[in-house]
């Protein structure tokens, strides 16, 4: 399979921000061509879904993506994003709350990830996703306050 094309990398956008709210996107809408156009072309890219192996390279997180999309859209929404910025990079941390069909009806679980963006020549792009294991309730977030205020 051909990997992102010309009129796909056009449809980058400018900045790390921008990336991961088409990234959610692509999840909500089950598009694995829109997804993959995220992806760095890199033999290094990375991602861990929750609880699985460490898929290394572009095409094996395709064949990851495209197994997990045979299941439908995944139904999340992106919150409390804590944001580390540099000129060509930035992470992410990130709360998923995600909604699961189950026989008892829908559900809410939370899972937390680590999107991780590089600014390539083509634009900004997703080098790593890592997602933990999820959990029924929202994880709490524990942030450490300074003893001495400048």
């Amino acid at each position: 399979m051909p990997r992102v094309g010309k009129a796909q990398a056009a449809m980058l956008l400018a900045s790390p921000d921008d990336a991961e709210a088409r990234f959610y996107e692509a999840l909500r809408e089950a598009d694995l061509d829109k997804l993959m156009s995220l992806w760095a072309e890199d033999d290094e890219v990375v991602c861990i879904h929750p609880g699985g192996p460490r898929m290394v390279g572009w095409e094996a997180v395709r064949v990851a993506f495209e197994a997990v999309f045979s299941n439908g859209p995944i139904h999340v929404q992106p919150s409390n994003v804590r944001r580390i910025h540099t000129m060509d990079s930035a992470v992410h941390s990130v709360v998923e709350q995600i909604e699961l069909r189950t026989d008892e009806g829908v559900r809410t679980g939370y899972v937390m990830a680590t999107n991780v963006y590089a600014k390539t020549a083509q634009g900004w792009r997703l080098v790593m996703h890592h997602a933990s294991p999820g959990t029924p309730h929202e994880p709490p977030e524990l942030v450490e306050t300074p003893s001495v205020l400048h």
